[in-house]
């Protein structure tokens, strides 16, 4: 929670996507935030299968209890934080004075901290909410996390709450509630950015090439693995974009994913490492990058399907006639085939950018 970044709200742009059916489903159960009031449920599958990847082993247990104190605060969500934050160092202190793990200052640390578990590493609290414990730490982390999301969320009335959480985290809440959004601050867009996108590294997900022999390259197999990693997300029209699931509108003003374009422009970006960025609609998608007969067709290709009358649905080759994609409002991320009739015998457009 080093400084100020934020981004100006970018403009909502329409996307190409079919977008038929009813809002996607959210899971049944409500969790009580840290302020004790009953949360809306979280979106069903949305980065909620925790993959410690790069997160040391002694502090997984942490992350997966903080995990559970609000819907809007997933595993991966705490372990990106955390990775941005202090980069795993729970000695971390920064020219700021942010301390430990989760780099409170102490002003903060002073209303929010938590005596969660012992300094020895145990979990038994010790009497003491100290930054540099790592459960304390990840634990109040958690805890202002939800603060947060509930303050900014009550209180501006447009933008995704991930984004805005991070950024209140990182700016300060009055700074998105002055700007209607993730603040116009340089530190603070890139925050927010690099946690959203890291989120997908400690997210479970099929890497690139299982089921298949195929190979699209390092290029394409990259944009493989980039997307295999939401599968499971909700379809949410409108919603994503090149750092990750977002909330929609219209028909998915009430879930965080990805619909088929922002599937798309995320996983070619993410794969160019951010020097690729597709156009976000399907309609201007099939026009960019390079055309590619659908006879040489490889893993990591985008195939655009005419679904109504124009190229209105994309989504990412996998081989073995299989392709990757956030097909409808209701739907997940999921893999189908190629020669299913719905998709076999409408128009196809096929584009490589990488």
């Amino acid at each position: 929670m080093s400084g100020l970044t934020t981004g100006v709200r970018p403009a909502t742009l329409a996307t190409g996507c079919a977008a038929l059916g009813l809002v996607g489903s959210l899971l049944g159960l409500s969790v009580l935030g840290a302020a004790g009031k009953e949360r809306d449920p979280a979106p069903e599958g949305f980065a909620t299968a925790f993959s410690p990847g790069r997160a040391p082993a002694e502090f997984v247990v942490w992350i997966e209890r903080a995990a559970q104190l609000c819907p809007e605060v997933s595993a991966p969500l705490l372990a990106a934080q955390i990775e941005a934050e202090s980069g795993w160092n729970p000695s971390a202190v920064s020219p700021a004075d942010a301390r430990g793990l989760s780099q409170f200052i102490p002003g903060t640390w002073a209303t929010w901290g938590v005596d969660a578990a012992g300094r020895d590493g145990s979990a038994e609290p010790d009497g003491v909410a100290d930054p540099f414990t790592p459960g304390d730490a990840i634990m109040t982390q958690a805890r202002y996390d939800c603060w947060l999301a509930d303050k900014v969320g009550s209180t501006v009335a447009d933008g995704d709450p991930t984004r805005l959480m991070l950024a209140a985290y990182n700016a300060g809440p009055g700074a998105v509630e002055t700007y209607g959004g993730v603040p116009p601050y340089p530190e603070t867009q890139t925050y927010v950015t690099r946690i959203i996108a890291s989120m997908a590294d400690y997210t479970d997900g099929v890497p690139a090439g299982t089921g298949t022999a195929e190979s699209g390259g390092a290029f394409g197999d990259r944009v493989v693995a980039a997307a295999r990693k939401w599968l499971g997300t909700p379809y949410a029209w409108g919603g994503g974009g090149p750092e990750g699931p977002g909330r929609g509108f219209a028909q998915g003003a009430n879930t965080v994913g990805f619909d088929c374009s922002s599937l798309v422009q995320y996983a070619v970006y993410q794969a160019s490492g951010g020097e690729v960025l597709p156009p976000r609609v399907s309609q201007l998608q099939v026009g960019a990058g390079r055309a590619v007969s659908r006879d040489a067709i490889r893993p990591g290709d985008v195939i655009g399907f005419s679904l109504n009358g124009t190229f209105d649905h994309v989504g990412i080759y996998l081989g073995d006639g299989q392709f990757i994609h956030a097909p409808r409002t209701g739907d997940v991320v999921r893999i189908d085939r190629l020669d299913q009739p719905y998709y076999a015998d409408k128009p196809q457009k096929v584009r490589r950018f990488g």
